[in-house]
């Protein structure tokens, strides 16, 4: 894989993408890319192309592409149009040097790993997740595809968090512990026993407050 690649976004979430990319200083960014911004216009310098189409249009001139959208179901979304596009087309994994990736860590593709964050030994990050600042990820962990852990959320070893779930501002999981997919662990909560899919928890500890469908809103 060459180096040229584009962001996808031009929000506040993809201002932290650029930062991390530019720090890690693997890809060189050739422009974003924004269903609904008009192109032309620039974030940090950086010229918005067009849509995903700009993609199917220069493919042989782009190397790769990340996905810079905070909410996980819309992030989804676009990683499948973009795959519909250009199928095969290769998604980057971003990782701050100022963040630690363990030795026997795996990082799925499309992955952000933000500064002072911590992926510890063993564990595998799913693909198109977010960790950010000082999120931490302890030894033997899973988690699935499209999961965010937000700034100061914590785990312990052996956990298991399902695809699209989130952990909140300094939400603490417990050793062993399994969370389901599609949940959402509220802000400084601490998770003691396992909590199933398709939930809101929050608490000391965490306990299922509702129930949530597949692409609610969380942020």
């Amino acid at each position: 894989m060459g180096n040229n690649i584009v962001v996808f976004g031009a929000g506040g979430h993809t201002k932290a993408v650029i930062d991390t990319i530019e720090r890690q200083g693997q890809y060189r960014i050739v422009g974003l890319l924004d269903s609904h911004k008009a192109a032309g216009s620039d974030v940090y310098g950086y010229r918005i192309l067009g849509s995903e189409q700009y993609l199917a249009d220069h493919r042989e001139e782009i190397d790769g592409v990340i996905v810079a959208i905070g909410d996980n179901w819309v992030r989804a979304g676009i990683v499948a149009r973009i795959t519909s596009l250009c199928p095969d087309f290769p998604f980057v994994t971003a990782v701050h040097p100022g963040a630690w990736i363990a030795r026997g860590a795996v990082l799925g593709q499309g992955t952000v790993v933000m500064a002072g964050a911590v992926v510890n030994s063993d564990t595998v990050i799913g693909e198109h997740g977010v960790l950010y600042p000082k999120a931490s990820v302890d030894h033997d962990s899973r988690t699935g595809d499209y999961v965010t852990l937000a700034p100061g959320a914590t785990t312990g070893g052996n956990v298991t968090i399902g695809d699209y779930s989130v952990l909140s501002l300094g939400a603490n999981v417990i050793h062993s512990v399994r969370i389901g997919e599609h949940t959402v662990i509220g802000a400084g909560a601490t998770v003691l026993a396992d909590i199933g899919g398709y939930a809101v928890a929050y608490g000391t500890p965490a306990a299922v407050v509702r129930s949530r469908a597949a692409g609610d809103r969380y942020l």
